[in-house]
């Protein structure tokens, strides 16, 4: 996304205060309000129809309880983009300008921020809408954590399989990813905005790489038959090939 030199980069993000609303490294995001995974009532019945319900050939994973496993996502209350950035100051700007302001104003602060094409947002938006769910390992060393990635567009949640097993439905997110959808038509540009929740269990790199290769799932052929597997086949589903 970036075509932009890193000096011309450094030279934008110097002038970013000026087009965001906040100052993001002051704003505290209160743990209690991403309990996305307690009881939402209204959402329950529609998800559990959505939630792959055999994963007899991934127990080596771990046993899951299915019939409430992550039922209980709501979408997030994230922040407008409007609070966010000065969207008047910048709607005139080309998206590489806007894309490199926004990634390096997240930089380093336990957010994560990003960017794609409205249309590969739009293919990555129709899959999820078909699978939600998938197993990601996230790589320490000569081992991995294996990660549970929800995606209801526009947002993305990630928590850890084995929390999950420990507390179930009071499990939260580690993660949470949001899209903003407001320069698509005009510049086919979305942005990503990450949120680190628990600085504890993911590092800002790793982070980085999750959502990277969540959306590498997702968007690539051969990559999402996987992910398909996963959520409509999940007899044949075989978690090594993730691997």
């Amino acid at each position: 996304m970036r075509s932009l030199s890193s000096t011309f980069s450094r030279s934008l993000a110097s002038k970013a205060k000026n087009l965001f609303t906040y100052d993001i490294s002051t704003c505290a995001i209160a743990k209690h309000s991403f309990s996305t995974f307690s009881a939402q009532p209204r959402l329950q019945n529609l998800e559990q129809k959505m939630i792959p319900g055999d994963f007899l050939k991934w127990a080596s994973l771990g046993s899951c309880r299915t019939s409430k496993f992550a039922t209980g996502f709501a979408p997030l209350q994230p922040m407008p983009l409007d609070s966010i950035i000065d969207i008047e100051r910048v709607k005139d700007r080309s998206p590489e300008e806007i894309a490199s302001v926004w990634d390096d104003y997240h930089l380093g602060r336990g957010h994560i921020g990003a960017s794609m094409k409205a249309k590969l947002y739009h293919l990555l938006e129709q899959r999820a809408a078909d699978c939600r769910y998938f197993v990601i390992p996230l790589w320490r060393g000569s081992g991995y954590t294996t990660m549970f990635a929800q995606v209801q567009m526009p947002h993305m949640l990630f928590t850890g399989l084995e929390d999950y097993k420990a507390r179930g439905t009071q499990s939260s997110p580690y993660f949470t990813v949001s899209f903003y959808k407001e320069f698509a038509e005009t510049k086919d540009l979305v942005l990503i905005r990450g949120d680190i929740v628990f600085a504890s269990k993911l590092s800002d790199s790793e982070a980085k790489w999750l959502l990277d290769t969540t959306r590498s799932f997702y968007m690539n052929d051969v990559r999402y038959k996987l992910v398909e597997r996963f959520n409509k086949e999940a007899r044949d589903f075989e978690f090594k090939d993730v691997l």
